[in-house]
């Protein structure tokens, strides 16, 4: 006899949904305001922690190479008030080379924030200085880092040099940046080098034996050059060169000025950043300075020079020898050997004077 299934095990047929039949189903709307919104947090953030970590990384470099604090602020009282800040600049070599800790190159940038005008005083490096009580012995204002380096460190080397370039020029000394040779080569270096207009052809040597017999080691040609950090080094420093003009400490001076404008005009617009913390990376162990980074940022902007100012022989210096037989400058018309007078007044008239007037260019 055959068994019935289960009611529950027959499988009973499957109803069809029933289709609504009613208006189309409206699109849901778009809610643009909050993805507005998400990607304007989203920048936000993005930015407060790319500035956290710059702050980090300035800091950072701060502490490597300043004496003061990260948002230590020694410029921005002068500044703000519209006062002249003079920063001297100081380029020196370590104990690797000769001449250890003597000032190779020394400038004053002299910012007046009244006219917003930047202007380069060059120091030769072989005037004579009396009248520093730290130095009784006198010394040529070169010597001042050396001095002082010696005595207690880098620092305090050009705490002394300050002194002295303010004794000797009148101008009162707001900071001080100083960077050795390796320093320079590796700034330059970090940036990809830099491009130097040179007006004049000449060939060079180092060594003052070759320089009598006119034996030359290498030469830099006229017109675009460009240069790695090494060879602007050279162009900055050399002192034996087959033209004389090009053998002074005057024109030497002239050529770390066209070094200097080089590296600005590098590290400008959108390359500001990347090259700047490739230059922090670089200095640090070869820059010390008594300003912040904040102080150094307000520099930055002024660094155009608009006007340099030259200390020369036969018109406010007088070349002659001191009891040893070095050669010296010696200030016109001052009254005693520590009397400066007539150079202040010089520089003071030299800064107060107006600009000259660009020539126009002569069309073709």
């Amino acid at each position: 006899m055959q068994e019935t299934q289960p009611y529950d095990r027959v499988r009973q047929p499957q109803a069809r949904p029933v289709r609504r039949v009613g208006p189309p189903t409206q699109p849901r709307p778009r809610n643009w305001g909050r993805r507005i919104k998400l990607g304007l947090l989203l920048i936000v953030a993005a930015l407060v922690i790319g500035g956290v970590l710059l702050f980090l990384k300035a800091a950072a470099f701060n502490d490597a190479v300043s004496t003061e604090s990260a948002l230590s602020m020694r410029l921005f009282g002068p500044f703000a008030g519209g006062e002249r800040v003079n920063i001297l600049l100081l380029g020196y070599s370590d104990e690797s080379r000769d001449g250890a800790f003597l000032s190779d190159s020394m400038n004053v940038l002299s910012i007046d924030r009244e006219t917003d005008t930047t202007s380069l005083i060059g120091i030769p490096r072989d005037i004579w200085v009396e009248g520093i009580p730290e130095v009784p012995q006198n010394m040529k204002i070169n010597e001042a880092l050396r001095i002082g380096y010696y005595a207690d460190g880098i620092e305090n080397g050009a705490e002394l040099a300050a002194k002295a370039v303010t004794q000797v020029t009148g101008l009162p000394i707001d900071g001080w940046v100083t960077l050795d040779f390796q320093g320079f080569e590796a700034m330059v270096d970090a940036i990809g080098g830099v491009t130097i207009e040179n007006p004049t052809a000449f060939s060079y040597t180092w060594h003052e034996g070759n320089y009598l017999a006119g034996i030359w080691e290498d030469q830099f040609a006229a017109g675009t050059q460009q240069m790695t950090g090494q060879k602007a080094l050279d162009y900055a420093r050399i002192r034996y060169a087959s033209i004389p003009a090009e053998s002074s400490d005057f024109a030497r001076s002239v050529r770390q000025q066209r070094v200097l404008q080089a590296i600005r005009a590098k590290v400008s617009g959108w390359r500001t950043l990347p090259d700047g913390l490739a230059i922090s990376d670089a200095m640090q162990g070869h820059l010390r300075t008594n300003l912040s980074v904040f102080d150094l940022g307000m520099l930055a902007g002024r660094l155009d020079v608009d006007r340099r100012i030259e200390l020369t022989e036969d018109v406010i210096l007088r070349a002659s020898t001191n009891s040893i037989g070095q050669y010296i400058f010696v200030v016109i018309g001052q009254a005693t050997s520590s009397d400066y007078s007539p150079l202040h007044a010089y520089i003071e008239e030299q800064l107060s004077a107006p600009l000259p007037t660009p020539e126009p260019s002569v069309s073709p």
